[in-house]
């Protein structure tokens, strides 16, 4: 808060108390005591809704929640702030403001300063862009010998991420994109994709940290820019970076501030160059006189000297006079009363060579008697100006005093004048005036912060559009990586296809193979069995089914020697074991006779012929029993 003496002179405004959320103030003073981030300055408005931006993000709903979160997650204190410093800027913004100071201001400023060096500040300059718009603006002036050799600019913000953008001095196609014809081949190099301001022109430009509303301003500056920076900040703090704003001027210095940033309230600190483009000057001290009028009561003349008509006329211009007057004399008795003090001042003809002091009016409606004995002490006169007199209940007045000394021509003192002038109308139309000041500088203060209002939701709007581009990108991206995973799947799913179509080939072949072998098998007039080396069933034919009684399913998988039929396992058992024991060229199939039961219990007698199964390795994979009945 400021005091009485940090407002401007000559103005008494009427703000309307803010309601503050008590959680959202101790949120901001964790940000201040815990972070050094005073934030308690700003406009509650627009700071409230973008910490509930924030919010958003992180999924929080009260501020108190947030406060822990924050002292939980202290890598949240860089994305809230990042929020809440809306670095919106561009180079050149508002062009006809930049045509003004080109062609207007600037010239009058070199002239004022001649040869001399020439200090400039960008205060709040976020990622740099307009500190190097005023180095191009005065490099066009001046030449580029002339700004290396004069000019300093001192670029200022609180973000120290920003900052850093900033010293590097390199941006974007799009950001140079809309920079008058010619100033991207004069002032930038283009290096890997992007562009570089000029080194050594750079060099003049000096970056650095600074709080407009805690940090000392720079001074001796000739030309500051302080765009769209107020407007974030409540009316206390905007007067007292105002008054820091003043101090750093010289006294010819210009102030640039942004199209929402008027000064309306601020006349004697600064006056408008011109308004329209935001342009102010340091307004010059103006002296203050009072100029006192005093009105002298000449004495009555001697009877005697004067003819009776002379006597009588002053008498009625006296008694007559519409301003209340009254006359004390030498020995402060009441001497004379005219029509319209009677009458004010409720005093009548009998009241007439009373001691003044006895009189209701000596205290009534202001203290009389200690002015009466400075009026006859000094022999000067004495003026009360805007007494307020309660008359009675329902009747209050306001008047002027002023108490005039009679002297004679040696000097002497004859008595004192006291004039008693009602200015209740006068005081009501300066109440009124007064109230219609108010009104007006509220009507102004409100406007004033309805466009700073919409200035920042516009720069919010702005930084929320670049935001929802950089998505979109992202999302454009994402959605070609899509594109391409499709394509390779579709053409996966395309080999997929073919392979799938070559086993469907493979199947139909290898089940057409299967039957032709069956058939083959089931043609045979013996039954067919096929082992492996551990005399597992891989083959069973119909007709070992019908000789053993043994369906083909319960067969296969199972030990041969362990099925049950009437097939006698010791001669076949050595059989087949001589057959798979034999490698190479010595492969060659073996016979023997056995006495059999069939599956109708009768006793049979077979021949059995193993032949051993040869792949690609020299030792036999299985055996072939072929059984044949004698």
């Amino acid at each position: 808060m400021t005091s009485d003496a940090d407002q401007p002179a000559g103005k008494t405004t009427a703000r309307r108390p803010e309601v503050r959320d008590p959680a959202f103030e101790r949120l901001l003073a964790y940000l201040k005591e815990g972070r050094a981030f005073d934030f308690t300055g700003y406009k509650r408005t627009s700071l409230k809704r973008r910490v509930l931006h924030r919010m958003g993000d992180v999924e929080l709903d009260s501020f108190d929640d947030y406060n822990d979160y924050l002292q939980v997650h202290p890598d949240e204190f860089t994305a809230l702030f990042n929020t809440l410093l809306i670095n919106v800027t561009s180079f050149f913004r508002d062009e006809e403001t930049w045509s003004y100071l080109a062609e207007v201001a600037l010239p009058v400023l070199l002239k004022t300063t001649a040869d001399n060096p020439l200090r400039v500040w960008s205060a709040g300059c976020a990622t740099g862009q307009e500190a190097y718009s005023l180095a191009m603006t005065l490099v066009e002036a001046i030449g580029p010998s002339e700004f290396r050799r004069r000019v300093k600019i001192y670029a200022t913000d609180i973000d120290d991420e920003a900052l850093a953008i900033a010293r590097q001095g390199t941006y974007a196609e799009k950001d140079v994109r809309n920079l008058p014809e010619g100033f991207v081949n004069r002032y930038f190099e283009p290096t890997d994709g992007r562009y570089v301001f000029r080194k050594d022109l750079r060099r003049n430009v000096i970056f650095g940290r600074n709080d407009l509303v805690q940090d000392a301003p720079i001074s001796r500056i000739d030309l500051l820019a302080c765009r769209n920076a107020l407007m974030y900040f409540n009316a206390e703090t905007q007067t007292r970076i105002v008054s820091r704003l003043s101090f750093a001027l010289k006294p010819q210095g210009i102030l640039f501030l942004g199209k929402a940033e008027m000064l309306l309230n601020y006349t004697t600190i600064f006056e408008p160059l011109d308004l329209k483009r935001r342009f102010f000057c340091k307004a010059s001290p103006e002296a203050v006189t009072d100029v006192v009028t005093s009105t002298a009561l000449a004495a009555l003349p001697q009877r005697s000297a004067i003819e009776d008509d002379v006597l009588v006329l002053r008498t009625e211009a006296f008694l007559t006079n519409p301003i209340a007057q009254l006359v004390v004399d030498a020995h402060e008795r009441l001497a004379l009363i005219n029509d319209r003090a009677s009458r004010l001042l409720s005093l009548t003809e009998r009241d007439i060579g009373r001691p003044f002091q006895d009189l209701e009016v000596s205290y009534r409606p202001a203290e009389l008697r200690s002015q009466l004995a400075i009026v006859r002490n000094t022999h000067t006169g004495v003026w009360l100006r805007d007494v307020e007199w309660h008359r009675s209940a329902h009747e209050r007045l306001a008047v002027d005093i002023q108490l005039l000394p009679l002297v004679d021509a040696r000097g002497a003192m004859l008595g004192t004048a006291i004039v008693f002038d009602d200015v209740s109308r006068f005081r009501q139309l300066q109440d009124q005036l007064e109230a219609a000041n108010r009104q007006l500088e509220t009507a102004y203060e409100e406007l004033q912060s309805t466009n700073e209002e919409l200035e920042t939701t516009n720069e919010e709007l702005q930084s929320t559009v670049e935001e929802l581009e950089t998505t979109n990108e992202e999302l454009q991206s994402t959605n070609e990586e899509l594109e391409t995973m499709n394509a390779e799947l579709q053409a996966m799913n395309d080999e997929l296809q073919a392979t799938n179509e070559q086993l469907r080939e493979r199947t139909t072949e290898v089940t057409s193979l299967n039957r032709f072998t069956e058939s083959i098998l089931d043609s045979l007039g013996a039954g067919v069995i096929v082992i492996d080396r551990d005399l597992v069933v891989q083959v069973w034919n119909r007709q070992a089914q019908d000789m053993w009684g043994l369906r083909e399913d319960e067969a296969l998988g199972g030990h041969l020697l362990n099925l049950d039929i009437g097939l006698p396992s010791d001669g076949l058992e050595q059989l087949i074991r001589d057959v798979m024991s034999k490698e190479g060229t010595e492969c060659a199939s073996g016979e023997v006779t056995l006495q059999a039961v069939n599956r109708r219990g009768r006793s049979v007698r077979l021949r059995v012929t193993a032949t051993p199964l040869i792949s690609g390795s020299a030792e036999p994979t299985g055996a072939l029993l072929l059984i044949e009945a004698l």
